[in-house]
């Protein structure tokens, strides 16, 4: 019987374990993260970042970032251009309160990682790929976007940058 019983116990084992949900690393935002922006004129940085990071950079197939910003949170250094950005003409923060991220795959890359997925900004979804790194627990990217392709103030396409550089620094803790 025993001869019977430890073969049949290694066997359900391995089935078992082939069935094993892999999970990733369940990461909080801290409160000194960064995400400034810079098109010339304006630049400046926002906050009111939240959302739900999950990362293994061992297992980037259970990886995942659901990530948004608050629009009127938006700081150029400058009340009146505060004002100008948040009204209907640039962000219209009242109508879109929100950027927001969400990806759709994480892959690893020879400088780092690369997060591909949906970015929402004025209404309007495009598929982008963000470039990062992760070291000692902080995100770190940068990347270029045009307004224009998120219908951000068509109207006056030469009305200060139409290319803003993005740079972005999230430090997190483990939940």
């Amino acid at each position: 019987m025993k001869k019977f019983i430890y073969p049949l116990a290694a066997f359900i084992l391995i089935v078992a374990s082939a069935f094993t949900v892999m999970i990733s690393q369940d990461w909080k935002i801290a409160d000194n993260y960064s995400v400034k922006f810079d098109g010339g004129d304006p630049s400046g940085e926002f906050k009111g970042l939240k959302g739900t990071i999950s990362f293994d950079p061992d297992n980037l197939a259970t990886s995942s970032f659901k990530t948004s910003i608050d629009v009127a949170s938006i700081n150029t250094g400058n009340g009146m251009k505060n004002t100008h950005a948040k009204s209907e003409k640039w962000f219209d923060a009242e109508k879109y309160p929100a950027i927001s991220f969400t990806s759709t795959t994480i892959t690893k890359t020879a400088e780092g990682y690369e997060a591909k997925g949906i970015l929402e900004m004025h209404g309007v979804q495009k598929e982008v790929t963000l470039p990062f790194t992760f070291n000692d627990q902080v995100f770190a990217g940068n990347f270029t976007i045009n307004r224009m392709d998120y219908n951000i103030n068509t109207a006056e396409p030469d009305h200060g940058g139409s290319i803003f550089k993005v740079d972005i620094s999230v430090p997190v803790t483990k939940q």
